[in-house]
């Protein structure tokens, strides 16, 4: 054995082009056409090698290469061109300076367990992590002060292979991060910036990782040093891996090591948004911090609820993590002292007593002012999922509501369309995607001239689909002729199909495989033929997903499907944006309600692909009947398998009577008119709405700006608001109990006419509480329906929806009532005059406690409602 020493030999940059470096860690190249050409115009081929990673370009291409386009005009042309308007994107004012000049410089910090930003960064999953991505990417375009935290995975996720029998192999890739867009960070004195968690019986050390996109940064956390033992520095080896130990460290990591990374960097936001259960130890660290400064436990907790916002995007089960009281012990057991906390109390912050253990999203919801679903259907599941902690609050009113997820459209669209866009859509379009009248003029483009650009990108897609495929089977070392015969797989003038996504068993991959003869039919018309594109990656622990894999790779080596459903292995964000901007159709089948939004969708629609989906996720809110195509009936099952088949036979008509006769149906120059139409309705309709910028927009406005604004006014003056909430909410919930409605008079007409007025008389016990502390108001809304309603089965991966019918109120209104007088025996009797809309409605009175500073009507959930009256 003997010593070696490493060096690094890399090219020098020519001066007239030295802020090439400068570019290539900042991830604003990905979604800004010309600065990836600006590495493409060098060396395209070791572009496409290097998987369009600029870091890894310039530690490898050839000095003479750049030195020969530091020679040559055209290139400085662009180069110059493309560096101003970098310059220009990060030093002009935006959106968020002109709309909230006053919380300039007042961060937001964003965590999440994984970000999809770039192909060239690859440690994220799937639809969380590019959401992530997205989120941050209009953050920066809107300009807002905010920092992403998440981990470094030295493996990432993992890279698929399919062997030659389907079964899906996972590879862990052993990343090296100075070949990535991403950079540690040093103390002034040039040391490395180190941050430390407690794990038990010993001290993690975390170094900390910086990632620019745009204007904003991400911070990372690598526990991948020398000074942790060989079993903790794998603890940010791999995303979603290991065992329960693992997952509760990297979530201690995440969480507790985010708090103080930002603290190490002199950063210290005044809203923090959780971005999934994951990180919700954050907010046991700053619960800590307070307390360890001399903070009341109680205060501590209104202050840290204050600024904080929780997003949750599954409602399926198994995503939601799940520690026993046993190793919350093992792990927190140190921090009861810390938190001037009794056992019980610290493990009541997450507890959920009927299934016994501490929730991660019970955590995050109990101490966030502010928590929403991914997309307005979500957020109706998530209300039901949680309605047991909010005993007597109607659905609508518990304090979660949602915010529909977006796409960041330029990461998505395709070059080729955005030069069609800037020859017929209005000057500025990119930064006015919002905008409907933006889009109006895609009604204007010429058919022919949307079809051939739509063909020109399937045609690409094709191509590289091909080269998937043959890569596939170098590897797997089969025979000649089968590397050869992909040459004549899919055919771009048929009917593309593409299904790519997640391979978990709730999205249901196998749904158009329920019938094979009819599909079999569909694939093999002469005049008429379907094919389909599959690719997506099943957990390594799903084997149930990996099994849908296999059965898919099987069918794609059968007759008369060889050739016509192909399954691509290594599904990234590379591949998928190929696939997004070349097929015709991009088919979603998700048992409904478990898709939470979904947003490959919306990606598609912006490069003109029609979506066909079931009415699941942001699709109920975007499907207008002319923009689309939708999948099944939107109603209650109670059975699995018949649901399955109900929406695989509303598939199969759909195709067979719609979908292929539409597309098949050409004018005399080869352009499918309606289609093209239909191509033209989805791009008029679904990017001005589903765009992260508009999300972001709405994150600002109901969250991040009223978070800032709590958090300012909780922590000042000596956390005097924060102790006084703290204070009326605890005499509240003691004297509750006394709290009741004891009569309650109306009219008793059956029918009133339209304008007249309802009176109503209650007489209300409040105790101790003062009127001023209680809002007594009339309820009213719809009723009589029937109300399907989705109850979890905690022992499956998914949710059994129950059809139950509850007298419910819907579409609620409040009226105040008004007090009249104080009654001899110490009740108080409050009037009420209302007019209804017309129509059949319910009403009743109840009493709820209100105060100046709650974020949400019941931020306290007690309410006391009327009896039968």
């Amino acid at each position: 054995m003997y010593f070696v020493r490493t060096v690094t030999v890399v090219p020098k940059l020519p001066d007239k082009i030295a802020r090439l470096g400068e570019l290539a860690r900042n991830l604003w190249f990905s979604w800004h056409p010309p600065a990836r050409e600006l590495f493409r115009q060098i060396n395209g081929p070791l572009w496409e090698e290097v998987r369009h990673n600029p870091v890894r370009f310039l530690l490898n291409v050839r000095q003479d290469e750049l030195e020969k386009a530091a020679r040559d005009s055209d290139y400085l042309d662009l180069y110059n061109q493309v560096m101003n308007e970098l310059d220009n994107y990060l030093t002009a004012p935006a959106w968020f300076d002109r709309e909230y000049p006053q919380h300039a410089g007042q961060v937001i910090a964003y965590f999440s367990a994984e970000f999809g930003v770039h192909e060239s960064h690859p440690t994220y999953s799937g639809g969380l992590g590019l959401l992530a991505g997205d989120h941050c990417k209009s953050a920066s375009d809107l300009g807002i002060p905010f920092v992403g935290v998440g981990l470094l995975y030295k493996s990432g996720y993992f890279t698929q292979r399919i062997n030659r029998e389907g079964w899906q192999e996972a590879h862990y890739p052993y990343l090296n991060f100075y070949e990535m867009p991403v950079k540690p960070i040093t103390n002034p004195d040039g040391s490395e910036l180190i941050v430390s968690v407690e794990l038990p019986g010993r001290t993690v050390y975390l170094k900390v990782w910086q990632m620019k996109v745009g204007r904003v940064v991400i911070y990372y956390l690598d526990a991948d040093l020398s000074r942790n033992n060989m079993q903790d520095r794998t603890l940010t080896g791999q995303l979603y891996g290991g065992d329960r130990d693992t997952r509760i460290s990297q979530e201690i990591i995440l969480g507790i090591g985010g708090v103080r990374a930002l603290r190490a960097l002199n950063i210290h936001p005044r809203a923090w948004h959780i971005n999934e259960g994951h990180a919700a130890f954050l907010l046991l660290e700053r619960l800590r911090e307070l307390v360890q400064a001399g903070v009341p436990v109680d205060v501590a907790r209104e202050a840290v609820r204050a600024g904080t916002i929780f997003t949750t995007h599954t409602p399926v089960p198994a995503g939601h993590d799940v520690f026993s009281a046993e190793m919350m012990e093992k792990y927190f057991g140190q921090w009861y002292e810390q938190l001037h906390m009794d056992r019980e109390t610290f493990l009541g912050l997450g507890w959920d007593e009927e299934q016994r253990v501490f929730n991660m999203t019970l955590l995050a919801m109990r101490l966030s002012s502010f928590c929403n679903g991914v997309s307005k259907l979500h957020g109706e599941v998530t209300r039901e999922m949680f309605r047991r902690f909010y005993p007597g609050i109607p659905l609508e009113e518990m304090p979660i509501t949602s915010i529909t997820n977006g796409v960041h459209h330029l990461s998505w669209l395709a070059p080729e369309l955005q030069a069609l866009f800037d020859r017929h859509l209005k000057n500025g379009w990119r930064n006015n995607i919002c905008r409907p009248e933006t889009w109006v003029n895609v009604a204007a483009i010429p058919p022919d001239e949307l079809w051939a650009v739509h063909c020109q990108l399937k045609e690409k897609m094709i191509r590289i689909a091909r080269d998937n495929l043959r890569g596939q089977r170098l590897c797997n070392q089969e025979p000649a002729l089968r590397i050869r015969e992909v040459e004549r797989y899919l055919d771009p003038a048929a009917l593309t199909i593409g299904f790519a996504r997640r391979f978990a068993t709730y999205k249901r991959a196998n749904l158009l495989l329920r019938d094979r003869e009819r599909l079999a039919r569909l694939v093999s018309d002469p005049q008429r033929p379907l094919q389909i594109i599959f690719a997506g990656k099943a957990h390594p622990a799903d084997r149930a997903g990996q099994e849908l894999i296999k059965q898919i790779y099987e069918l794609t080596n059968q007759e008369p499907f060889k050739g016509r459903i192909v399954f691509l292995e290594n599904y990234d964000i590379a591949l998928a944006r190929t696939l997004l901007q070349g097929v015709d159709v991009w088919l979603n089948t998700p048992r409904r309600p478990l898709e939470a939004s979904g947003t490959s969708g919306q990606k598609a629609a912006v490069n003109g692909v029609i979506h066909c989906s079931v009415l699941d996720g942001w699709w109920p809110e975007a499907y207008d009947g002319e923009n689309g195509f939708a999948v099944g009936e939107i109603r209650a099952y109670p059975d699995e398998d018949i649901q399955d088949q109900d929406d695989a036979c509303s598939l199969y008509a759909l195709l067979e009577e719609t979908i292929i006769p539409m597309y098949y149906d050409r004018d005399r120059r080869g352009v499918p008119r309606a289609w093209v139409e239909l191509m033209k309705r989805s791009l008029q309709t679904i990017p001005p709405q589903f765009n992260t910028e508009r999300m972001v927009k709405e994150y600002c406005r109901l969250f991040y700006v009223p978070a800032v604004e709590r958090d300012i006014r909780f922590t000042g003056d000596n956390y005097t608001p924060a102790r006084q909430l703290q204070e009326f909410k605890q005499r509240i919930a003691e004297n509750w109990s006394r709290v009741a409605i004891i009569s309650v008079k109306a009219g008793d007409a059956k029918s009133m006419g339209v304008g007249d007025p309802l009176h109503i008389e209650a007489v209300v016990q409040l105790g101790s509480l003062a009127p001023e502390e209680v809002a007594v108001e009339i309820v009213y809304g719809n009723t009589g329906d029937q109300s399907f309603l989705y109850s979890e089965v905690l022992d499956t991966s998914c949710l059994v929806r129950t059809a139950r019918q509850q007298e419910q109120l819907r579409n609620i209104s409040r009226m105040p009532m008004t007090p009249a007088e104080r009654l001899p025996d110490g009740n108080h009797r409050y009037t009420g005059r209302l007019i209804l809309p017309q129509g059949t409605l319910g009403y009743t009175v109840r009493v709820r406690p209100v105060h100046p500073d709650f974020a949400h009507i019941f931020e306290l959930p007690l309410v006391a409602w009327a009896p039968a009256f």
